[in-house]
């Protein structure tokens, strides 16, 4: 089956409401619209954008929305049913629902009577009510509904006569798609495929169905997989799974698994390649550290490590990967270590543009020194950047920019963090000519950076650009004390590359400094290759 002649599913993006709710995460209005944007980009064709009304944040983003529209996608706002004991025409959640200017309004009801009866305090009957109400007001005023059935599947294990009864009312009152969720997340894939089944048989065969489930089992995305085969036809999800508690179903698995392999329709094919780029686009926005590990999108998803495994995908990628990575924008990565052999080595180099024989004493050379390196605590895994100049360094080809000559830190501990400086001298030659320069920052690092900048930057102007993104720290053998080996990975970063270099030492402002200069030297680096390209094309 074709993706053109693929069932069509709908894709729900609640990121910006409820995956705003993930603990430590944070986000502006203009955080919001990037991401809505970005999404829209994507083909999303519902993204919820908030709840207008529980904060002047969401207001204000849905008035922006409306000076400037979305290209092709649906922008919901979201609310729920009425108050107990409350004139609809009168409830100001509502009106404020009114005032955000969508087409579509998701509304959540109660379908689980322990929350009517305790969270509410007010009468079964009355929770239908207000079901009723809300959606009957919001249709008279030219809305179109989406109900969510908040914690569906334990009110229907609890109470099914009455879960059934909210569904039935949504229905007669106008709702246009009903959907599942299951708030808890405490479902399980094969009572959601009974439960929905159950239901299809009882309410009408015309009933557009939605699944919205929450990964408290770790089962969010099998759970929403195993609804779609059930018949459900709209999946809500955030990118990354981002949301409350353990998160919810993570679209950027969902999608590729429904549109790749069961063969629906989600979004365009080109669309799909922008998959991963949304993913880290989303992490960054929210400033949260991408995960390397997730499935599809995840910088490791095609990273291969062992020897073998490489060998095998070098002949034919089917051997260790389930999907093409290029079709979500991924790519494949050959991941060197302590335990790569030589076809790690040569996989790489090709990566790097360098093409090595693997009869040549040079290959041997480097990965008897790649291992030699990581015995002594270094990880190339990550810090790809460093690896390269290993390799060039092998070669005979590594460019010499600058070269350090010394360097000191003198660190003044003050009253609190604020008041904590460190001067760094750094002592380089360039060309043959030697400087010495000096700089302040509020730690060792910052001003070992700042002053190795200082020092070149009159040689290489395009380091003003570099920047240090990231800097971790790992004790290697604790069990020495004082004596222990520290690892440092420093990520650097200009425009939209990003390189990882990595240094070893007992000593930590050692290791700091052979980060921090291969840093610069392989943004050099890069920036030397991008000028010989642009020359060689004209």
């Amino acid at each position: 089956m074709t993706v053109n002649s693929s069932p069509q599913l709908w894709i729900y993006d609640t990121t910006l409401r409820d995956g705003t709710q993930r603990e430590g995460l944070s986000v502006s209005i203009e955080d919001k619209l990037r991401i809505a944007r970005r999404l829209d980009q994507l083909g999303i064709p519902f993204i919820e954008g908030g709840w207008p009304g529980a904060n002047p944040k969401d207001v204000q983003f849905f008035w922006q929305l409306q000076e400037e529209p979305l290209k092709q996608a649906e922008v919901v706002a979201f609310c729920s049913t009425r108050r107990p004991n409350t004139n609809v025409a009168y409830e100001p959640i509502l009106q404020a629902i009114l005032a955000a200017g969508t087409r579509w309004v998701t509304i959540f009801g109660k379908s689980w009577d322990l929350h009517v009866t305790e969270g509410l305090k007010t009468t079964l009957p009355e929770n239908l009510a207000m079901i009723r109400d809300t959606i009957e007001y919001l249709r008279t005023q030219g809305r179109r509904v989406i109900y969510d059935a908040e914690h569906w599947f334990d009110g229907y294990k609890h109470n099914r006569d009455y879960a059934l009864q909210t569904l039935e009312t949504a229905i007669a009152a106008g709702a246009e798609w009903l959907v599942f969720c299951d708030t808890n997340g405490g479902t399980l894939p094969h009572e959601i495929t009974q439960i929905i089944t159950e239901i299809v048989k009882v309410i009408p065969s015309d009933t557009k169905l939605g699944i919205h489930t929450h990964n408290d089992s770790d089962t969010a995305v099998a759970n929403a997989l195993a609804a779609v085969m059930t018949g459900v036809r709209m999946v809500q999800g955030t990118i990354n799974g981002y949301g409350e508690r353990c998160g919810n179903a993570n679209l950027c698995s969902l999608i590729p698994n429904l549109q790749l392999k069961l063969g629906f329709k989600c979004i365009e094919e080109n669309q799909l390649s922008q998959l991963t780029d949304t993913s880290r686009f989303v992490s960054e926005v929210v400033n949260l550290a991408p995960d390397e590990h997730a499935p599809f999108v995840g910088r490791s998803a095609f990273a291969h490590k062992g020897g073998i495994h490489v060998s095998a995908v070098e002949r034919n990628p089917l051997t260790y990967e389930h999907i093409q990575p290029e079709q979500i924008g991924n790519r494949r990565r050959i991941v060197i270590s302590e335990q790569s052999g030589v076809s790690n080595v040569l996989a790489k180099a090709r990566s790097f543009g360098i093409e090595l024989d693997k009869h040549d004493p040079t290959t041997r050379k480097i990965l008897e020194r790649l291992k030699d390196l990581e015995n002594d605590g270094y990880q190339f895994e990550a810090a790809e950047a460093s690896f390269e100049l290993l390799m060039r360094q092998a070669l005979g080809s590594r460019q010499q920019f600058f070269e350090i000559r010394g360097f000191q830190v003198h660190c003044d501990l003050g009253q609190g963090e604020a008041n904590t400086s460190a001067l760094a001298t750094v002592k380089v030659a360039v060309n043959g000519k030697d400087i010495l320069e000096a700089a302040e920052g509020n730690g060792p690092v910052a001003a070992l950076d700042a002053a190795l900048r200082k020092a070149l930057v009159n040689f290489y102007p395009q380091i003003a650009t570099f920047e240090l993104t990231d800097y971790k720290v790992r004790i290697l053998n604790g069990h020495t004390g004082t004596a222990a080996k520290t690892r440092v990975m420093v990520e650097s970063g200009s425009g939209h590359q990003r390189w990882t270099t990595v240094g070893v030492s007992t000593n930590i402002l050692e290791a700091s400094y052979q980060a921090v200069v291969e840093g610069l030297e392989y943004g050099l680096l890069l920036h030397s290759q991008a000028e010989a390209a642009v020359i060689g094309n004209r």
